[in-house]
């Protein structure tokens, strides 16, 4: 089964990086977009905000941040 597009976010991110997409497993269908919905949560805290008291998504969670942990 392929995985939905929402699963898809890049390699580079916190293995702490939680979202809805990674949860779904269902064929991709071209005639429906994606929700972009940008709900995150950090596995550590399970909520939206890291360890360091901060915002999670995929562009925030970075090496930048003590919290970070690499794939």
């Amino acid at each position: 089964m392929e995985r939905s597009g929402l699963a898809n976010i890049e390699d580079d991110r916190c293995q702490n990086l939680r979202w809805k997409g990674m949860y779904i497993a269902s064929v991709v269908d071209p005639n429906v977009g994606h929700s972009n919905d940008r709900l995150f949560w950090c596995q550590h805290t399970s909520n939206c905000l890291g360890p360091d008291s901060k915002l999670v998504d995929d562009y925030e969670c970075n090496e930048t941040r003590q919290c970070y942990k690499a794939l």
